[in-house]
């Protein structure tokens, strides 16, 4: 019987000893990560976190997307390679970048996971059945139409602008 957990002993300890052991299949990257958590966590230990107190810009930011929420009028102006401003017209809001999406981009593989590559994000379509680029030059601009008084939906960019009503 002493045997038996003397041996049960001696084998949970091996267990634990070569859990703790470095894994000689790491790679580079993953060395790199260790390190550099490593040297993170002596900085902060060292320095400590900023002594944030206001958060002003965090502040300025909910400002920010509460101001976005309204339906603002706003002017959107186009910039020459001068830096010239252009009227393009009276709008509403701020614009919207070409490649913001309406659901998430990405979503997770629903294959195998295996411990070497995990999970693997996979692109998704928005709800209009189309991937959406991951950037874009363009933005989207809710013009103000000059006959009805409507905002109608412009797409800009630096080299083109594709417009429901007339411009200029």
């Amino acid at each position: 019987m002493i045997k038996r957990y003397s041996l049960l002993i001696a084998g949970l300890t091996a267990v634990a000893i070569l859990t703790g052991c470095d894994d000689p299949q790491q790679n580079s990257t993953q060395i790199e990560r260790k390190q550099q958590e490593q040297l993170s966590l002596q900085g902060v230990q060292q320095v400590g976190m900023p002594s944030i107190t206001n958060f002003a810009e965090k502040r300025m930011m909910k400002d920010i997307l509460e101001i976005r929420d309204q339906a603002v009028a706003t002017t959107t102006y186009l910039v020459d390679m001068q830096g010239g401003l252009h009227k393009l017209c009276n709008s509403v809001g701020y614009g919207l970048p070409y490649a913001t999406q309406y659901t998430n981009p990405q979503r997770v593989s629903g294959g195998a996971q295996t411990p070497s590559t995990g999970n693997v994000a996979i692109p998704q379509a928005d709800p209009n059945g189309l991937y959406s680029p991951a950037s874009a030059d363009g933005t989207w601009v809710q013009c103000v139409d000059p006959k009805t008084g409507k905002a109608k939906v412009v797409y800009v960019e630096p080299r083109i602008i594709v417009s429901p009503i007339p411009l200029g």
